[in-house]
C-alpha cells in the first residue's frame, strides 16, 4: 500500500520578559503536532534569530538555572567582543555573547513524531533559550511524514 507523504509548515511566536530565559516549548509543540495532519514522522523545529537557541534538555529549575550560570560563566557579555565594538561592527546591540552561546546550543532541532505525538524521553523537553531578550520571537515548526 503507498502512503502519503505530507509536509505542513507553521510559525509559533514567542515573547520573552528577560536578556537570558530559558522557555520550555514542549506543551506548544506537542499542540501542533496533535493538531496537523502528520501522524508518524518528524518535526523540525527552527529559530527565526541568531540569538535564540533550541535545545533539549529537562525542566527542572534547579538545572535550567545552572544552565544559564554556565553559559553567562563561559561567555561573558562584557569581554570586549569585537562585534560589539563600532569600529568592527555595524551592530548597536552589543550582544556579540548572544551569537557566541547561540552557536554553542544551536538554532534547530529534529523530533520523531509517532502516532500522532512527540517522542520524547521521560525528562526531555524541547527548550529555547533566549539569549538577548527581552524580544519578540518566532519560531518555524516543519511536521513531515504521513
Amino acid at each position: 500500500m503507498e502512503t502519503l507523504s505530507l509536509s505542513h509548515g507553521t510559525l509559533l511566536s514567542l515573547k520573552t520578559d528577560d536578556r537570558l530565559q530559558i522557555v520550555d516549548l514542549t506543551p506548544r509543540i506537542e499542540a501542533r503536532v496533535r493538531s496537523g495532519p502528520v501522524r508518524d514522522g518528524i518535526a523540525l523545529v527552527m529559530s527565526m534569530h541568531t540569538t535564540l537557541a533550541l535545545f533539549v534538555n529537562e525542566t527542572q529549575g534547579a538545572l535550567l538555572d545552572d544552565i544559564q550560570t554556565f553559559l553567562s560563566e563561559l561567555v561573558p557579555r562584557a569581554r570586549g567582543w569585537k562585534h560589539d565594538d563600532p569600529a568592527l561592527s555595524d551592530c548597536d546591540r552589543r550582544n556579540a555573547d548572544a551569537h557566541v552561546k547561540a552557536s554553542l546550543l544551536g538554532h534547530n532541532l529534529a523530533i520523531p513524531i509517532q502516532d500522532g505525538g512527540l517522542v520524547l524521553g521521560t525528562y526531555q523537553a524541547i527548550l529555547a533559550a533566549e539569549l538577548d531578550g527581552p524580544r519578540q520571537r518566532s519560531l518555524h515548526v516543519q511536521l513531515i511524514g504521513s
